[in-house]
C-alpha cells in the first residue's frame, strides 16, 4: 500500500472514529454556532496531553469566548486527515506525515515548530550485534516505519556516509511490529524515535549506533488549516504560547515532567528520565526558513517516489500570528 493509498484508509477510520465521539466532536460545532468560537485539539499521547490535564489553555482562552474541545488520536497521519475533513483545528505532528497530507491535498498550514531534537531518533541494534559503523549497514534488514520522519534520517544518514538508499533493505514495520522483529532478531538494526526509543533501550539493551545530530534537524509541527488560521490568528498565538510555556516548565523541572510524561505515556520513569535527558525544548512560530526544511522533505520524497508530484511548500507559511 503507498502511502496516499494509506492516508485514504486513514481517511475511513477517521470517519467511523468521528461517527463514535459525536459527543466530543459535534456538539462543540453546534455550541460554536449559538455562543462563540471553538478550539478543536487533535493531539497524541505527549506534551498536548499534559496541556489539556493542566486546563491553562481553556483558561488563557476564556476571556476571548473560545471553547476548547479535545479529541486524542493514535498518530499523526490520522490527526492530519481529521483536518483534512473538517474534524479538528490544531494538533502536533512530526516531520513528514504533513508532507503526505499536503501531496493528498489537505488544506494544511504551519502553525509552530520545536526547536531541533535530532537525538530523539537515531538507530540502533542488538547489544552484541556485529554492527559498528554506518557503513556496516550496507546490504542490512533496516526496520523503520515507511513515510515517517525517520525514514528522511535513514536517506540522509546514508548520504552523508557514502552510501544509497538502495544499499540496504529496507523493512517497512510500524513501531510495534518492528520492536517484536528486533527482539526476535529477524532484523538487524531499527530506526526509531522517543519514547520508543528509550524504551528499547531500557527493556531490550538495544545500542545505540547513530542518531541523527549532524544529519537531520526532527523538529516537531504544530498545525491548523489556512480557513481557521485566517479567522482565528489571535487563539492560534495563544496555543502556540501555552504550549511553549509546557516546554518551558519541563526544560527547568525535568525530573516532575519525567513523573507526569510516565504517567500521561504508561511507561516506566525510568525510560522518560532518559527521554527527556536528550530533548530540547522550545516552540515559536514557522519562519520560511524553517519551512524550506520541510521544502528539503517533500523534495527527497518526491526524488523517492513516496509523493506524486513536486509540491512548493510557501502556500503552507503560516498567517502573521
Amino acid at each position: 500500500m503507498n502511502e496516499l493509498n494509506r492516508f485514504s484508509l486513514q481517511r475511513r477510520q477517521l470517519l467511523a472514529a468521528v461517527a463514535a465521539t459525536t459527543a466530543t466532536v459535534a456538539a462543540p460545532q453546534a455550541w460554536s454556532q449559538n455562543a462563540g468560537r471553538v478550539l478543536r485539539v487533535g493531539h497524541q499521547k505527549g506534551w498536548l496531553s499534559i496541556l489539556k490535564g493542566r486546563g491553562t489553555l481553556e483558561k488563557r482562552l476564556a476571556p476571548l469566548g473560545v471553547k476548547v474541545t479535545w479529541t486524542e488520536f493514535n498518530a499523526g497521519p490520522v490527526q492530519l486527515e481529521a483536518l483534512n475533513v473538517g474534524s479538528i483545528d490544531f494538533g502536533d505532528v512530526g516531520e513528514a506525515p504533513p508532507i503526505f497530507a499536503q501531496a493528498a491535498g489537505a488544506p494544511l498550514v504551519y502553525t509552530g515548530a520545536t526547536v531541533p531534537r535530532p537525538a530523539l531518533e537515531a538507530v540502533i541494534v542488538p547489544k552484541d550485534s556485529p554492527i559498528r559503523s554506518v557503513a556496516d549497514l550496507k546490504g542490512k534488514r533496516v526496520a523503520y516505519n515507511k513515510g515517517s520522519n525517520v525514514q528522511y534520517f535513514l536517506v540522509k544518514l546514508l548520504e552523508k556516509n557514502g552510501l544509497k538508499y538502495g544499499d540496504v533493505q529496507s523493512i517497512f514495520l510500524a513501531p510495534a511490529d518492528a520492536r517484536a522483529a528486533f527482539e526476535r532478531g529477524a532484523i538487524d538494526a531499527w530506526i526509531i524515535w522517543d519514547p520508543f526509543l528509550a524504551a528499547a533501550q531500557k527493556q531490550l539493551d538495544a545500542r545505540l549506533l547513530v542518531d541523527a545530530t549532524g544529519v537531520v534537524n526532527n523538529r516537531a509541527y504544530y498545525f491548523t488549516s489556512r480557513d481557521f488560521a485566517t479567522k482565528n490568528a489571535d487563539v492560534l498565538r495563544i496555543a502556540i504560547e501555552e504550549v511553549n510555556a509546557i516546554d518551558t516548565w519541563v526544560s527547568k523541572n525535568k525530573d516532575a515532567a519525567a513523573a507526569e510524561l510516565s504517567a500521561v505515556l504508561g511507561l516506566d520513569k525510568s525510560i522518560t528520565d532518559l527521554y527527556l535527558s536528550r530533548a530540547r525544548f522550545g516552540t515559536a512560530p514557522v519562519t520560511r526558513e524553517i519551512l524550506s526544511e520541510q521544502q528539503a522533505i517533500a523534495d527527497t520524497f518526491f526524488d523517492l517516489k513516496l509523493i506524486p508530484k513536486k509540491l512548493n511548500l510557501l502556500h503552507a507559511a503560516p498567517v502573521d500570528l
